[in-house]
């Protein structure tokens, strides 16, 4: 089978920019001659609103940068692999009674790993990264390891009202000097522009059809790209969602709805993700009274903070919840569902 060719993008011109730069940090990687000087700069961030084409952009020359040593990753999923790794390299040198400073050590296994780094969704909530980043990055960066990142947020704003922030401080100063900083402007949102295209975004009966709408929508949000695993941390508990990729979840009823998650876990991914594809909602008889209680608190708080929803059910709104004593709640799910389905509240 031949290979399948590339879409013809059109590119706005703050994207032109971005684009000609990413191609020049492509030929820098791969065209390096003997007497070229090393880079000033070691990569690219580029900050932006949502659905300006960041990823879009990166995913693209990370597709066509031809080294073998590279790696695309969310940020946040990365660095909770650092903080495992740590943890590994730790009980590793207590076993042997030592004492070691790990960052160095696994700066450069992660170096040898791959020398390009694409971080996806760059941004910083948690302390405990805060309070490393800064330290490992100049650890990575000593290492020749090249980075490009998206981020919504400006490198100033990252951790912004964080505890201890004054420590984190070092860090922003740390992008600025080795990475250029690139601001994606335009008023267009293209994921926006996608899902207004639909003729719908909540597909019935379930089966085949149904399967393939989201398969395929997901596809083309996602840039083609193939669905990636991500670990969410909820008050310390692990919520696998093992089908995303930047803004967009694609999670099951059963996986949401069938097991005993709570308010917290459907905030946090209303936190993480603006657009959620939902598949497979059944019809809900009384004997699945925690399964309703929890689709009616996961739709709540998917409307009350502007979620996309695009789902797949086996009956419409009205019908999903025949009797139960949940009907009068339910009532309110309905509307939602049916609001959520209108332009005005995709936009």
């Amino acid at each position: 089978m031949p290979p399948q060719k590339k879409s013809i993008i059109i590119l706005n011109p703050s994207q032109k920019v971005v684009a000609e730069k990413l191609d020049a940090l492509r030929f820098a990687l791969t065209k390096k001659s003997l007497f070229q000087k090393t880079p000033k700069k070691q990569g690219i961030y580029i900050y932006g609103e949502v659905g300006r084409g960041k990823s879009m952009l990166m995913d693209r020359f990370f597709d066509e940068v031809a080294i073998t040593k590279k790696r695309r990753v969310h940020f946040h999923s990365f660095m909770q692999e650092v903080h495992q790794r740590i943890y590994a390299l730790r009980e590793e040198y207590k076993k042997n009674k030592k004492e070691a400073d790990f960052l160095p050590r696994l700066a450069e296994a992660i170096a040898k790993e791959a020398k390009l780094l694409c971080f996806d969704e760059f941004q910083v909530k948690d302390i405990a990264d805060a309070m490393i980043l800064s330290r490992f990055f100049t650890l990575l960066f000593a290492e020749g390891v090249t980075i490009v990142a998206t981020s919504n947020r400006p490198p100033e704003d990252l951790y912004k009202d964080g505890l201890k922030r004054e420590n984190f401080l070092p860090f922003i100063d740390l992008l600025k000097q080795k990475l250029e900083i690139f601001q994606l402007k335009g008023n267009q949102d293209y994921r926006m522009q996608k899902l207004g295209s639909l003729q719908t975004t909540y597909v019935t009966p379930l089966g085949k059809k149904a399967d393939s709408f989201l398969k395929e929508l997901f596809a083309h949000l996602a840039n083609n790209h193939k669905p990636e695993l991500r670990t969410l941390d909820v008050k310390g508990r692990p919520l696998i969602l093992s089908r995303t990729y930047a803004h967009v979840a694609w999670c099951s009823f059963e996986e949401l709805c069938a097991k005993p998650l709570a308010a917290a876990d459907y905030l946090k991914i209303a936190e993480e993700y603006d657009t959620l594809l939902l598949e497979n909602i059944p019809v809900l008889s009384s004997a699945k009274r925690n399964e309703a209680t929890r689709f009616i608190t996961l739709i709540d708080i998917l409307y009350e903070n502007k979620i996309h929803l695009i789902a797949t059910a086996e009956a419409s709104p009205e019908k999903l919840y025949p009797k139960g004593d949940n009907r009068f709640e339910f009532d309110r799910t309905i509307s939602r569902l049916i609001e959520m389905q209108s332009a005005d509240y995709l936009k």
